[in-house]
């Protein structure tokens, strides 16, 4: 009852209800990520779209599916063998805007850290 609630009042813990029923009547399913993604097309494949595993954040859609996301490649990694580049990079979680977030130095908010004392080489401008 409470996964019906949370499609028919917000759209960030999963798929609303009006993509649920989309995705029955038009959808067809691509393929799915090591996250539990799923990827699915229409029956002309002009409008792609995923179905998250969990909170919809799109930092976590791979680099591969990313790719046919954005319909810049037109075979989904499910149907090639794809493999990462050795450049590419593996996933990592955004941390923005919780309390993991890169805290350079310098930065109030950097635990542990105190800034670094004034030195007077700077003069305040004045009209």
């Amino acid at each position: 009852m409470k996964e019906w609630l949370l499609q028919i009042f917000t759209w960030w813990n999963g798929q609303t209800i009006g993509t649920r029923f989309y995705t029955w009547r038009h959808g067809r399913k691509v393929g799915e990520d090591e996250f539990g993604n799923v990827y699915y097309t229409n029956a002309d494949n002009t409008r792609r779209w995923v179905i998250f595993n969990g909170p919809v954040e799109a930092t976590t859609i791979p680099t591969g599916w990313h790719g046919w996301m954005h319909h810049r490649v037109a075979t989904p990694p499910s149907e090639e063998n794809y493999k990462p580049r050795d450049w590419q990079k593996p996933f990592v979680q955004n941390w923005t805007g919780t309390g993991k977030a890169y805290r350079p130095a310098g930065s109030l908010l950097r635990p542990g850290q105190e800034r670094p004392r004034v030195t007077g080489e700077y003069d305040a401008w004045t009209p």
